[in-house]
């Protein structure tokens, strides 16, 4: 490869490819994206140079100024062009080039988060934004059954999850089974992280429950390690579920502190900057979270398992 360029304001890049006289347009997952350039690129990008363009957003204008971006630069030329029912290309205001296009229109990519709980959405279309996904959730579905979570493991609750789900609304469903797990409680509340104090709990009542279970440790900090665990589970019609897991190593504090997050975010501080997770901002929480890890780890095996 030999440069680099990015579009102005989207997350699109082109790469100048040395002796392989090739134009590759596709996403990040490496799929081919349907744009009219190849005529274009085979008669005025100089013939001992190929190109590469990878789009996080696949809309077609955008990725079609990148192109005219990296043309005018490699060939010192001016080129202008105009995309409607006509692909246009002009230099020094003479028409070099004329073709009729037909874009195929794409359906906006959706993912259907399996969960009521608009804070942990939040965070998961934080995530996938850079993706291009539009995110729902099951507040979009009020008349979808509650899934009970009867499993007793995170993975036997996500899978119990997105499973169904996806098996009643035919989407595609990524559901998460989350919780904290406390070494000195043999790794509780774990799965019983959102009833810790009963069926309906609130987050008040969770985390005073928890202060109480650790009254005893309140002077040893050794005591008081934990962790958040998440595993992931997508489900998708005709296909086998994608799981993975992720962790984020820290302790409890003594007294709640910060005012952003939820569950037990106000106890849970991260063992690297000791700050609880409701003193982050979902930015950096999304850095650095149980739920950021497992992600990160479903990314790596995303791109195979679309192409089931």
């Amino acid at each position: 490869m030999k440069k680099l360029y990015k579009h102005t304001t989207r997350d699109i890049f082109a790469f100048v490819l040395e002796d392989q006289r090739v134009l590759k347009i596709e996403n990040i997952f490496g799929e081919p994206i349907e744009i009219p350039l190849y005529s274009v690129f085979f008669k005025y990008f100089p013939a001992e140079q190929g190109l590469k363009i990878i789009a996080v957003d696949e809309a077609p204008a955008d990725v079609m100024d990148l192109f005219f971006q990296v043309l005018r630069d490699v060939t010192g030329q001016d080129y202008q062009y105009s995309l409607g029912q006509v692909l246009t290309v002009e230099l020094s205001g003479q028409n070099l080039h004329s073709e009729t296009v037909s874009l195929k229109s794409k359906a906006q990519k959706t993912l259907l988060i399996a969960t009521r709980n608009e804070g942990k959405t939040r965070e998961f279309k934080a995530m996938f934004s850079q993706l291009g996904y539009a995110i729902k959730n099951l507040n979009d579905f009020p008349e979808l059954p509650d899934v009970a979570e009867t499993g007793m493991t995170f993975e036997e609750n996500a899978r119990l999850k997105a499973e169904t789900i996806s098996e009643l609304t035919g989407e595609m469903v990524l559901a998460d089974d989350s919780g904290l797990m406390v070494d000195v409680l043999g790794g509780l509340p774990g799965v019983w992280s959102a009833r810790f104090a009963g069926d309906h709990a609130t987050d008040a009542a969770n985390n005073a429950k928890l202060l109480h279970e650790l009254a005893s440790t309140a002077i040893s900090p050794e005591k008081r390690k934990a962790k958040f665990h998440t595993t992931l589970v997508v489900a998708a019609p005709e296909k086998d579920s994608l799981v993975v897991e992720g962790e984020w190593p820290g302790e409890i504090a003594t007294i709640p502190k910060g005012d952003d997050g939820f569950g037990y975010d106000p106890l849970f501080v991260d063992e690297e900057t000791g700050r609880t997770a409701a003193q982050m901002t979902l930015e950096q929480k999304n850095q650095v979270s149980h739920r950021a890890r497992a992600l990160k780890n479903l990314l790596k095996k995303w791109p195979e398992w679309l192409r089931q």
